[in-house]
């Protein structure tokens, strides 16, 4: 069996840790969990005949008082950009952030998940900006970690990347 160090990167409240709860326990919280320091889970996956397991680091989120520890980050064979559709800040954050692991870790397989899909009337992502971060060749999925939609889609994706390489 093969383990892969996962990280999940973004700013403060985009769901970071809901999501790993969805993907890891299939289960979803109505109340807000802040992060403090790093939160490790596990979940192992299948992949064709390879078992893999996800070393899953929820990181804290960034803001304006906390930035994110780039130490947490050494290890990793993959990550994902979270970003809050209905907080268009987050997506400028995850540019800066995607710079900031780069820098920290090289070049590993991450994707940008656009979280929060459930609250479409309060989205403030513009089909233009999303078209700007797959145009980058980015891996771009929608994902709700209240209903599910697109969470196992995106961790077996960013599995299938960290095999290729």
């Amino acid at each position: 069996m093969i383990q892969k160090k996962v990280c999940m990167v973004g700013a403060f409240a985009t769901g970071k840790t809901s999501l790993v709860a969805r993907f890891v326990s299939s289960i979803y919280s109505e109340t807000y969990q802040t992060t403090v320091g790093v939160k490790i889970d596990k979940k192992l996956v299948q992949m064709g005949e390879q078992g893999l397991m996800l070393i899953l680091w929820d990181l804290h989120g960034e803001d304006d008082f906390q930035k994110l520890r780039l130490s947490y980050l050494r290890g990793s064979s993959g990550y994902f950009l979270v970003v809050d559709g209905t907080r268009r800040a987050t997506l400028d954050k995850a540019y800066i952030l995607q710079s900031k692991v780069e820098a920290e870790i090289g070049v590993v397989p991450f994707v940008l998940l656009l979280n929060k899909t459930d609250l479409q009337d309060d989205w403030e992502l513009e089909d233009s900006a999303i078209a700007e971060a797959v145009n980058k060749g980015w891996t771009v999925i929608k994902s709700s970690a209240k209903t599910g939609l697109g969470v196992e889609e995106a961790f077996l994706t960013l599995s299938r990347k960290m095999l290729e390489i």
